[in-house]
């Protein structure tokens, strides 16, 4: 639980300070990437949870495999669901195509292409993961 904060502490320095005085898209793509160690930290005290409760069945250490036995195991919490499905996001950002926005502007804006459609990815988009972010992290608690 400890480092999942650390990683928590570290995206919100980014979130908060670094995006709020660079305004560049190489700071919106840190922030996703550590986001999404976090959720990969939370993810092993999720499958724990799981395994206390005898709802894991044993698959490979492949995160794809963890995240759809996780998908089902949670699927009445809307908090894990949602973050699971940002998580998935968060995992392919680097390969997918990427177009930058107003950088070093008020409005930087990182678009990007994802299962067909552009995300655009803003400071009210991620002020929104955050608050998500913050929610599931409480329940992983």
């Amino acid at each position: 639980m400890e480092r999942i904060i650390k990683e928590k502490i570290s995206a919100d320095h980014l979130l908060y300070v670094s995006l709020k005085y660079t305004k560049t898209c190489d700071v919106i793509i840190n922030l996703l990437l550590r986001w999404k160690v976090m959720i990969e930290l939370a993810m092993d005290k999720l499958v724990e949870k799981a395994k206390k409760m005898k709802k894991w069945k044993n698959v490979s250490n492949a995160p794809r495999a963890k995240l759809t036995q996780l998908k089902k195991i949670y699927a009445n919490e809307e908090v894990v669901i949602k973050t699971l499905e940002l998580y998935e996001l968060f995992r392919d950002i680097e390969k997918l195509e990427k177009i930058r926005e107003c950088e070093f502007r008020k409005g930087v804006n990182l678009k990007v292409n994802y299962k067909g459609e552009v995300i655009n990815i803003n400071m009210d988009k991620l002020k929104e993961c955050s608050q998500l972010l913050e929610r599931f992290i409480s329940y992983i608690k």
